[in-house]
């Protein structure tokens, strides 16, 4: 494809989510809805499919992942993600138990054998870190005292995925206990070395990368960003949860500056995020599954609001808290996506299935967390 008509189709998109930006603004709700159903417009059997620069927005959309956790990260210590983790454990067993079960017993009654069954229960069971993280954003409650529980089930869920993404993979390639004990034990490794890193030597890595400069703040922040990501994808463990600890050990001078310097990155790249995770859904292969995917979406709605209440509940936040931190948590994303990719060549139904599944709770979260004031 031409540059010129590359510049136009990409310039032709954002303005159009610039536009979906000012409407939402001005009806005071999320933007992200809208991304997701301009990003079913645009791509393919939409209404004007987006062909040639995909693989572009696609880098961009996994960017603003990382960018979304890594400023969630500045907002913490890691002191108090210790504190978190170590308080938010019991909540992250209960995430588990209830919101794992629902998607394995829906892909039993749906006919499926046991692995794609159990691919199905790790897409119903993990949030979307992306789209949490905008929304708190968006709605200024970075600061609410329900957060901090968001946050510990949100990295205990990233975490947890350290170990099952490598169980998976190693059983969809037949592997034996020998390979998934070095996978999941490598997965692990890596996890706690960057863990020990954050939380014991943040102080000492921010006042290394200090800098006057924005443009070298820009330059150091952002490549340690992609490059911890990076190292962490290698290993098998979630690029976003090396982002987010990227951010709990930037701190002092370098934190206010990396806030004001990285907004606007994330506030653009996001957007691409939601954009392209709606290019990727056909429309086509929705209405068949639409209504398996709804009554899993209500049923395992209603049990992350209920993780989120009882969570908020053991740390004491008061009963408007409790149901913000539910709400919160509704909404699937990125994770689920790429779980019910590995699985699509056993079971062809699971990437329809989790398609819509992801779109109508990535639709309902950002609702749900607005009306829940």
């Amino acid at each position: 494809m031409a540059p010129t008509s590359l510049f136009i189709e990409l310039g032709a998109a954002i303005v159009s989510l610039a536009i979906l930006a000012r409407v939402a603004n001005r009806w005071g709700f999320s933007a992200i809805p809208l991304y997701l159903l301009a990003g079913l417009a645009f791509g393919n059997g939409g209404l004007a499919p987006l062909e040639f620069s995909k693989e572009f927005v696609h880098i961009g959309s996994e960017i603003g992942v990382l960018l979304l956790l890594f400023m969630l990260g500045l907002e913490y210590t890691g002191a108090e993600l210790k504190h978190n983790l170590r308080s938010g454990m019991p909540a992250g067993i209960a995430d588990f138990v209830l919101n794992f079960p629902p998607g394995l017993i829906a892909g039993q009654l749906l006919g499926w054998t046991l692995l794609p069954s159990v691919l199905l229960g790790g897409v119903t069971y993990i949030s979307s870190s992306g789209i949490v993280a905008r929304v708190l954003g968006e709605l200024g409650r970075l600061s609410n005292p329900e957060t901090p529980v968001i946050l510990a089930v949100l990295v205990l869920e990233d975490l947890a995925m350290a170990v099952y993404l490598p169980l998976v993979g190693v059983l969809l390639t037949g592997g034996g206990p020998a390979m998934i004990a070095i996978s999941v034990g490598v997965a692990i490794a890596i996890v706690l070395a960057v863990l020990l890193i954050a939380i014991r030597y943040g102080q000492r890595v921010s006042r290394f990368a200090a800098h006057e400069s924005d443009e070298v703040i820009l330059l150091t922040v952002l490549g340690t960003i992609l490059l911890v990501a990076g190292i962490a994808e290698e290993f098998k463990v979630s690029a976003a949860i090396g982002a987010f600890l990227v951010g709990i050990a930037v701190s002092g001078p370098i934190k206010e500056q990396s806030q004001r310097i990285f907004a606007p990155l994330r506030d653009l790249f996001a957007a691409t995020f939601f954009f392209f995770f709606g290019l990727e859904i056909d429309p086509a292969a929705l209405p068949a599954v639409i209504p398996p995917a709804i009554a899993l979406g209500l049923a395992t709605a209603v049990t992350k609001i209920l993780t989120g209440y009882w969570a908020a509940g053991r740390a004491r936040v008061d009963r408007k808290g409790r149901l913000r931190a539910g709400m919160a948590l509704v909404a699937r994303g990125e994770f689920s996506v790429v779980i019910a990719g590995l699985g699509v060549e056993l079971e062809p139904r699971l990437g329809p299935v989790a398609a819509a599944y992801v779109l109508f709770l990535a639709v309902l979260g950002p609702i749900l967390a607005k009306v829940s004031k």
